[in-house]
């Protein structure tokens, strides 16, 4: 067995002086409140800024988002201004006028696709409707109708298109519903 060497008293006295150096001194309960008390302002202050902070980026990221959706409008309207300056007039021969009109619907139903698209980039979908088994999750009844043959509760016809992005909708189609 090893003995560990006997310290002299000197040798203790500078190891106490040095363990000393190294605790804090005591303080009071007073001084330990206070210091508790501005350590919780400081995290409440931190806090509210982080709140302050997230609710300005919730607005930044909502006036860029409306102004993409705007952008990806503006040339769809723009081809609409540019289809309404071109409506055939009357006036001309009925073979001609035909012929325009049949262009100029064309035109329409061009802008009209290219409207579908863009919403379909912006997320936003159709919700199905004839056929479909009517749920009052996406489509509201404007209507019931009797139809022999036809099992009741299914979507007979739309009255207006309903919308949805992801789950959540958007606008519930009105629809006739079979009794």
């Amino acid at each position: 067995m090893s003995e560990e060497p006997q310290k002299t008293k000197d040798e203790e006295v500078e190891e106490e002086k040095n363990n000393a150096n190294l605790v804090e001194p005591k303080k009071t309960i007073e001084e330990v409140a206070e210091e508790y008390f501005n350590n919780w302002k400081r995290a409440l202050a931190d806090y509210d800024n982080l709140k302050k902070s997230i609710a300005r980026e919730k607005v930044e990221m909502a006036q860029f988002a409306r102004g993409m959706a705007a952008y990806e409008f503006a040339s769809i309207y723009d081809n609409f201004k540019k289809a309404a300056a071109h409506l055939p007039e009357a006036g001309e021969d009925c073979e001609e006028y035909k012929k325009k009109i049949g262009q100029w619907a064309v035109g329409i139903d061009f802008i009209k696709k290219q409207f579908g698209e863009t919403l379909k980039q912006l997320g936003l979908e159709e919700i199905k409707t004839a056929g479909e088994k009517f749920n009052p999750t996406w489509h509201e009844a404007a209507g019931e109708e009797m139809v022999e043959g036809v099992e009741p509760g299914l979507v007979l016809k739309e009255i207006e298109g309903g919308y949805k992005m992801g789950d959540k909708v958007v606008k519930a189609a009105k629809v006739i519903v079979s009794k």
